[in-house]
Parts: C-alpha cells; structure tokens; sequence
C-alpha cells in the first residue's frame, strides 16, 4: 500500500512542521512525496530512499493543475492511501482523489487551522475538508479544541492525536554541546539557549528583555540564540539599545543534521513563545521542547496554545507568561544558580521524552489512521 504525502512542509526548508512530516516518512513502508519547489531541493531529495516529486510552483495551493498532478501521481505510483502534511488548503483536494480511486486520507493540522477554524469563509473551507478524510489529526490537545467546532458532527467523532516524537538517539545529553560551547567561546559559562527561527511568535524578544536582570544575578551568563529569520535585525538592535551585546550571540541559520549539539550547548532552553494577532498566531506544540528535554536540558516554555503539552512544569522545566520578562528572568535565574535543580528537571525531561515522545509511538499511531 504506497502512500502519497501532499504537503508544502518539507525539508531542505526547515521548521517545526517540516521535520514533523519528513520524520513521519521514515516510518511509512511505501510512500511518494508530492511537494513544492525550495531551494537546495536537488541535492537533498537525492539523499533519501524515497521518490520525491517537485511541483514547479513554491506554494502547493489546490488548484485545478495541483490536483491534478496529485491524481496522477496518485495513479501512476498505485498510492491508495493520501498524507496530506498540512490539513488547510490542501485537504480540499480529497473529493478529487477519492473519485481517483484512494481508499483512506488522513489530514494532518498544527496551529494555523486553529484561525481557519474561527473566520467564516476558511472555515467553511475547514469543514469541507473533514467531510473529504478519514481522519483529521491534531497535534495537542488546545489545537483540539479549537478545531472541533468547525468541522460536522462526524468528523469531529473520527479526530485523532498525532504528535511529533523526538528522535532520542540524535538528541542526547553529550551529543556535542562541548565542541559547539568551544567554537564560539562560551567555554565555562552558564548558556540559555533558544533554538528556532527568528520570528515575533517564538518570543526571542522576551529573553532578551529579561537578560539584564538575568546578568545582575549571573554575570558571565550568555544568550544563544539559534536559527535564522526575518527578525533577526530588530533583534539585533534590541539587544544593542539593552547594552546586552557582549552576552548574546547569534549564530544565524544552522542545517537540520547540525542542530543537536546546539540544543546540548545549553545549561538551560528557553523560548518563551506567544500567542499573537489576536489569537490567531499561537504555538501549536513545540517539537524543539521536546528535542530540548530529550537531550536532557530543563526548559522555560511560554504559555502559547498547546505549548503546555511540552513541559511538565515543576517536574521538566516551568511554563512562563511570555509577556513578562521579570517572570521569565527569574526562572532563568533560578536554573542557572541552581545546578543540581536543572540537572534534575533535565534528566525527568529526558527520561519523559523517551517514554512518550518516540517517532516509533507516532508512526504506529499513523500507520492504524491509514490503515497499513
């Protein structure tokens, strides 16, 4: 049974999403991807063991000449099963591949369906696209229960969890934090680091306001910031007009394969993540959370849509108000002047992240959605 996955989110471009549909594919027997133009793609579809078919267009939408290339693709592999990595637009393509004759679709959503779900035309849109699948998916239990109340009666009965897992054997305590704290000299200081884009939603803002108070308790601390995005610039002259320069290093966009021992570099992994656009922008979950306890760091996570799923707080780190710096200041300190503290609430997160986190417990669940 040969799946096809529809999806715009798909690596080299990199992101929460993208590693949550690329890690699914390892754990389907047969599949084709069906994805949109990035890139860098040639090279990095040339490394997997599976066939990748690139539209020319950089955006998937499901037009009359998308679909239709789905349902060929569809015919010409004989995929009777359709992963759609992103349930809004591209679901709205399952009526056409049902009559081209595949039996199950599943349709996967993470936090932008959550606003779909509340403007009338979209959601419209939304429900249709529950009627068309078998299952539709959501990521947490928030996303849940925005979602429901758009989609029919039955839909809502045939809803389904389906989380991202880490894997374990890549995130590790000791997995090279060593090596990257030597190459940009943070050898012997206590490191908070946040891994993910450069964007308002991921709260970056939020650490840096809180660092100067930070640094009055814990004076050779430094900030990581990881990853590249569109808001590195502001970012930049925030941390200039805080005189905070000397403590906060970017690093700019680092590949997928290498971000394992950045996430190890830190003593502590925060990303205070907000909700934003009056409620339309959330956090659906939070995979770099996850990949943060698993190589056994606490972690400050802010309380943003189904971000809460990712954090036990008190046990593997502290949800925080990601509006307010002072709060999220003093956690940090907490962890950085509390060694034996963070080492524990790290090696819980590690210990939590092994146990029900895994890609092998999210494929499982997959391969029943779509009966294979």
């Amino acid at each position: 049974m040969t799946v096809l996955v529809v999806t715009n989110d798909f690596p080299p471009r990199q992101g929460g999403i993208e590693t949550f549909v690329r890690s699914l594919c390892d754990e389907l027997p047969e599949l084709v991807v069906y994805t949109s133009h990035e890139p860098g793609d040639r090279e990095y579809d040339a490394t997997l063991p599976f066939p990748v078919v690139r539209d020319r267009t950089t955006m998937l939408l499901p037009t009359a000449r998308i679909t239709k290339n789905a349902v060929r693709l569809a015919k010409e592999h004989n995929a009777d099963r359709v992963l759609f990595g992103a349930a809004a637009p591209l679901g709205l393509m399952g009526p056409a591949l049902r009559r081209a004759g595949v039996q199950r679709i599943v349709a996967m959503t993470h936090g932008h369906e959550t606003w779909w779900a509340g403007v009338p035309g979209a959601r419209r849109a939304l429900r249709r696209i529950g009627d068309a699948a078998d299952t539709v998916t959501t990521v947490s239990s928030w996303c849940a229960d925005r979602i429901a109340p758009a989609l029919s009666p039955a839909a809502v009965r045939r809803m389904r969890r389906l989380t991202p897992g880490v894997d374990t054997a890549r995130f590790f305590p000791g997995c090279g934090g060593e090596q990257v704290r030597e190459g940009l000299g943070l050898e012997g200081a206590p490191v908070v680091a946040c891994v993910s884009r450069l964007i308002p939603r991921k709260g970056q803002d939020t650490l840096i306001r809180a660092w100067p108070q930070v640094l009055a308790a814990v004076p050779s601390a430094m900030l990581l910031l990881v990853g590249g995005g569109p808001d590195r610039e502001r970012l930049e002259g925030l941390v200039a007009s805080l005189g905070v320069t000397s403590s906060v290093v970017f690093t700019g966009a680092i590949p997928w394969r290498d971000i394992p021992p950045y996430v190890d570099a830190a003593d502590v992994f925060a990303m205070p993540c907000r909700t934003r656009r009056f409620g339309l922008e959330p956090e659906a979950l939070g995979i770099v959370a996850l990949e943060a306890s698993a190589t056994g760091k606490p972690v400050v996570i802010g309380d943003s849509g189904g971000a809460a799923d990712t954090v036990r707080h008190g046990e593997t780190g502290y949800l925080v108000d990601p509006y307010n710096p002072p709060a999220v200041a003093a956690r940090l300190i907490e962890l950085l002047t509390h060694p034996a503290k963070a080492a524990a609430l790290g090696a819980e997160g590690r210990a939590w992240a092994q146990q029900n986190w895994t890609w092998t417990r999210s494929g499982a669940v997959l391969r029943e959605l779509l009966d294979i």
